[in-house]
């Protein structure tokens, strides 16, 4: 059977699935909900209208599927890597100097994807066995997971039993609502999680509506556009800055493709092909970078959505972008979506970044792993400890994250170690 007419039993609604236009909005409102939290706090950290970001990320995912001619079911929202760098420029140079430093994190990734169109993507099953590519899974779904738990008990530095209270509420309801309702609301217990976990956190009193009844209705995102807001200059330090931090974001690029490959029984690796995958985020993150978001990345959160719901259609995700760059301009709705507390976030997290790291557990199991090999042993402890432990290198402005380090040390480990070690050789 070919790729063109190949089918996903498993799934709900395959990649290229259409949805029921009267399940449509609710599906693709479930992956907007799911996305939005991370993608604002970005720019509200550095500085940037939340707005834009919104736009961006939108905009960045509609060229990522054009690009990956739909092959993909990928959202792309603000990353967090660049956070650090970002705020930095800001500082100094202004949000000009940020656009810089996303186009050039974006150039760098078509360059490396040209690259890889010339020479091939075969080395990456010698690089990336399932030994490395399981614990890398794990670590991408788990790696978050102190923070979920913050999030969910901590109010200001101090715990709060209403935060606790409306996390577990809203973990137990979501759930519920996956193991026992059918039809199409069995489609989105993701989306019924957050809006009784709304509901709840309102009853508890710790929603701010404030900033909803403040709101306007339309407001128009303050973009920064080259040669109509700003003048261009070269920022030669946002380059430096943010054009080694692309090589991070790659190593993430490929761990999604990984958790995505194994819940949609395919090789995007193969087809489209890395070099389209890479091609893709990168024409993103210029994109943003023109109308004046952070650089995008693609959402290990909305992955955890695909797994649960098993709902894979690509017509959902460009529904998700569609109404991301609509909300861009409603403000009411946006605050609204913006005062949903943490814990009810962390409630639905627990669900979403567990189901990726049980995804990373079957990649282990369904290989037959052997850990009665101590190559196999150590190559999963480090990744493990490294990755969910947080552990981070730091050189100058450049930053390894815990995610992309356990990355390059489970890859260094499985290349140089060898297939069994001196103390399992048989003796005559």
């Amino acid at each position: 059977m070919t790729e063109k007419n190949f089918r996903n039993e498993e799934a709900v609604l395959d990649i290229h699935d259409r949805p029921k236009v009267t399940h449509w909005v609710g599906l693709s409102l479930q992956h907007l909900f799911t996305m939005f939290g991370a993608t604002v706090l970005v720019p509200i950290l550095v500085g940037i209208d939340p707005g834009i970001a919104l736009v961006s990320s939108g905009l960045g995912t509609i060229v990522y599927l054009f690009v990956t001619k739909g092959k993909i079911p990928a959202y792309l929202g603000s990353s967090f890597a660049f956070i650090a760098a970002m705020q930095m420029l800001m500082k100094s140079d202004g949000y000009p100097a940020i656009a810089q430093g996303a186009i050039t994190t974006g150039l760098v990734y078509l360059i490396v994807s040209i690259i890889i169109s010339k020479i091939g993507s075969a080395w990456l099953d010698k690089i990336l066995p399932p030994i490395v590519v399981g614990p890398v899974v794990m670590v991408i779904g788990l790696g978050l997971a102190s923070n979920a738990a913050n999030n969910a008990m901590f109010n200001k530095g101090e715990y709060d039993f209403k935060f606790i209270a409306v996390a577990l509420i809203t973990l137990g309801l979501t759930i519920f609502y996956n193991m026992f309702f059918k039809g199409f609301l069995g489609l989105i217990p993701i989306l019924l999680g957050i809006v009784s976990g709304y509901l709840i956190a309102l009853l508890f009193g710790i929603v701010d509506v404030e900033p909803i009844k403040n709101a306007a209705w339309f407001a128009m995102p303050n973009f920064e556009i080259p040669f109509v807001q700003y003048q261009p200059k070269l920022h030669l330090n946002a380059i430096t800055t943010m054009a080694p931090i692309a090589f991070v974001t790659m190593t993430e690029h490929i761990g999604h493709l990984m958790v995505l490959n194994k819940l949609t029984k395919r090789n995007f690796f193969q087809v489209p092909g890395l070099s389209k995958t890479l091609m893709g985020d990168g024409a993103a993150q210029i994109v943003a970078g023109l109308v004046g978001g952070p650089p995008v990345t693609s959402y290990g959160e909305n992955i955890g959505v695909l797994a649960i719901t098993r709902v894979h259609s690509v017509f959902v995700i460009a529904g998700a972008a569609v109404f991301a760059v609509g909300l861009g301009f409603v403000g009411k709705l946006s605050a609204v979506i913006l005062s949903i507390p943490g814990p009810v976030i962390s409630g639905i997290s627990f669900v979403l970044f567990g189901v990726i790291a049980a995804s990373g557990l079957k990649i282990l199991i369904d290989n037959q792993i052997n850990f009665d090999k101590k190559k196999n042993l150590l190559i999963a402890s480090v990744i493990l400890v490294v990755g969910i432990g947080g552990l981070v290198f730091k050189l100058d402005t450049f930053e390894l994250s815990s995610m992309a380090l356990a990355t390059v040390l489970g890859i260094i480990l499985n290349l140089i170690l060898p297939e069994t070690a001196r103390s399992e050789e048989k003796t005559n």
